[in-house]
C-alpha cells in the first residue's frame, strides 16, 4: 500500500485509536486479512467470521510485525477501531485510490472474467507497473485488499469485478472507481440468483454507467446484450470482437494441432499475427477484450501481439495442461462452470483431441434455477455431437441430466457413464486410459473435481481422493 499514517487511515475510516503509542507510525507493508500473510509495516484487518474470528490472532500477527490491527473492539495491541470492519476496508481502498493517479481498468462478464483479467494484465505489465486482481478475488472484500496492494510505483490497476445481485457492481465502483470499464458477455452464470439474462445484463450494466465521461466503455461487439450497454453510458465506447464493426477484432482464426488459437489482430493503430499459448477458441474474445484495453492506453497493435503470444495461465485450474509421462493429457478446468465455459472446454477438447481420445469428466454446474435440467442435457449433447469418445458424468441428479443428454443424442452406454463421485471417476480412469488420451476435467467450484485431475496427475498414486 502507499504509506500512510496510523492516524491518516483512522481519520479515513472514521475509527477510534486505541493502545497505539504512536499515530505517525506509518504502514508501509501489505493490508492483509489472513494472518499467514503478515509481513512487517502490515496493517492487519480482523474479520469475525462463523469459524474463526480475526480478533483472536491479534497478538500473534502484531507479534509477527504487523503496525496495527483494523478492528470492531479493542485487541489489547495497537489497534483502530470502527464499526464496520468491511465499510472501513472500502474507505480506505477508495482513498487509496483517490490518492493513487494510476489507471484503474475493471472488468466484468458472466464467464471469462479471470481468463481476460490475466491476460490484461499481462499485457500492460510489458508497458508499465501494473497491480491485478489475484485469482477470482472480486467482490467487497477482495477487490479493496487487491486496490490497497498497489504502491506510488503502481500505474494500472486491472480490477475483476462479480457481481450476485443487482447493485453489486455498483458499490464495487463506488470503492475505486474505474477509467476503463469492459464487460465480456451476459450468458447464464448464475441465471438462478438473477432470474434472467436481462437481469444479469442489467447488473452489468452497472459498470459503465459509473465511467465519467471521459473514460472508455469496452464492450463486446458479438454480445447483443452487451453491446446495448452502450446507451447507458456517456464515456466513449469501443467494440471488440468478430463482427465487421468491431474496432477491435480477429480475421483468421484458426487452432494449431494442440488447440491453441491463432488468428490476425486488427486495432485501429494496425493489425499483427498472435499465436497463443492458452487453450481453446474461446480465448480469442477474452484476447480481442485485453487488445481493446491495451489500445486504448496507448499500445501498438505489434506490442499488443506480442504480449498476447508470451501471456500464459496465472490462475490454478483454468485450462491447465498438463502431460504425463505416459503421453495422457489432463486438461484441469475444474475451477469452475456455466453453460458457456462449459460448451467453450469442450470444444476446445474435441479440437486437441483430434487423432486421440477424448474424455470429458463433467459434473454440476451450479445455480441455474429453473434452467439447469436443460442446460446440464445440452452440454451432454454437446458432447456427443462433438464425438468426445467418453463422457463421464460424476455426482448426483445434474450429472444423471448430462448422461442422459448424451444418451438421447445418440449414446448409447458406450460412450457415456454416470459414476457417483470423484473417488469413482479416478477409478474407472485408471482402470481405463491409455498413452495419448486427453482427459477434460470441469464443474463448478463446490463439486471439488479438481480431486481428479490431481490424483491422475500423481504418477503410480492410489490414495484415495478427497471429493465433496
Amino acid at each position: 500500500m502507499i504509506a500512510l499514517s496510523l492516524a491518516e487511515i483512522a481519520a479515513v475510516v472514521g475509527g477510534q485509536t486505541h493502545d497505539i503509542p504512536d499515530p505517525s507510525v506509518h504502514v508501509t507493508g501489505p493490508v492483509v486479512r489472513d494472518s499467514r500473510e503478515v509481513e512487517p509495516g502490515s496493517l492487519f484487518v480482523a474479520f469475525a467470521g462463523e469459524r474463526v474470528d480475526g480478533h483472536d490472532f491479534a497478538r500473534q500477527v502484531v507479534d509477527a510485525g504487523a503496525v496495527a490491527v483494523l478492528a470492531t473492539r479493542p485487541v489489547d495491541v495497537p489497534a483502530i477501531v470502527v464499526d464496520d470492519v468491511q465499510t472501513a476496508l472500502g474507505a480506505l481502498a477508495r482513498e487509496v485510490v483517490r490518492r493513487l493517479g494510476a489507471t484503474l481498468v475493471a472488468l466484468t462478464g458472466s464467464a471469462g472474467k479471470t481468463s481476460t483479467k490475466d491476460l490484461i494484465a499481462q499485457v500492460l505489465r510489458s508497458k508499465a507497473p501494473t497491480v491485478f486482481t489475484p485469482g477470482s478475488l472480486n467482490n467487497e472484500i477482495g477487490l479493496p485488499l487487491t486496490a490497497l496492494s498497489a504502491t506510488e510505483e503502481t500505474r494500472f490497476l486491472v480490477l475483476e469485478m462479480g457481481a450476485r445481485g443487482i447493485g453489486h457492481i455498483r458499490y464495487l465502483t463506488g470503492l475505486t472507481p474505474p477509467r476503463i470499464g469492459l464487460v465480456l458477455n451476459v450468458g447464464s452464470a448464475h441465471i438462478g440468483e438473477f432470474g434472467g439474462r436481462e437481469q444479469i445484463a442489467q447488473a452489468k450494466g452497472e459498470l459503465v454507467e459509473a465511467l465519467p465521461e471521459d473514460g472508455t466503455a469496452v464492450l463486446n461487439a458479438d454480445d447483443p446484450l452487451v453491446r446495448a450497454m452502450a446507451s447507458r453510458t456517456k464515456a466513449k465506447v469501443l467494440l471488440f470482437g468478430e463482427a465487421d464493426e468491431a474496432d477491435v477484432r480477429a480475421e483468421n482464426v484458426r487452432l494449431t494441432d494442440s488447440g491453441q488459437p491463432s488468428f490476425s489482430l486488427h486495432t485501429p493503430s494496425g493489425c499483427s499475427d498472435v499465436t497463443m499459448r492458452l487453450y481453446g477458441e474461446h480465448h480469442v474474445s477474452n484476447a480481442l477484450a485485453a487488445a481493446a484495453v491495451a489500445h486504448e492506453l496507448g499500445m501498438s497493435a505489434e506490442e499488443i501481439a506480442t504480449a498476447l503470444s508470451e501471456a500464459g495461465s496465472l490462475s490454478r485450474w483454468r485450462m491447465e495442461v498438463t502431460e504425463r509421462p505416459d503421453g495422457v493429457t489432463v486438461v484441469n478446468d475444474a475451477y469452475n462452470a456455466n453453460p458457456e465455459s462449459m460448451r467453450a472446454a469442450l470444444r476446445a477438447l474435441a479440437a486437441m483431441g483430434k487423432g486421440r481420445r477424448t474424455w470429458a469428466v463433467l459434473g454440476k454446474m451450479a445455480e441455474l434455477g429453473d434452467e439447469a435440467l436443460a442446460e446440464h442435457d445440452a452440454v451432454g449433447r454437446l458432447a456427443v455431437r462433438l464425438n468426445v469418445s467418453k463422457l463421464v458424468a460424476v455426482g448426483g441428479r445434474e450429472a444423471a441430466w448430462l448422461q442422459l443428454g448424451a444418451y438421447n443424442e445418440g449414446s448409447w452406454g458406450e460412450e457415456s457413464v454416470h459414476v457417483s463421485d470423484a473417488q469413482a471417476a479416478v477409478d474407472l480412469l485408471r482402470s481405463e486410459l491409455r498413452p495419448g488420451d486427453v482427459v477434460l476435467v470441469k464443474a463448478s467450484r463446490s463439486v471439488g473435481l479438481e480431486g481428479v485431475a490431481q490424483a491422475l496427475l500423481e504418477t503410480g498414486a492410489e490414495g484415495e481422493v478427497n471429493a465433496r
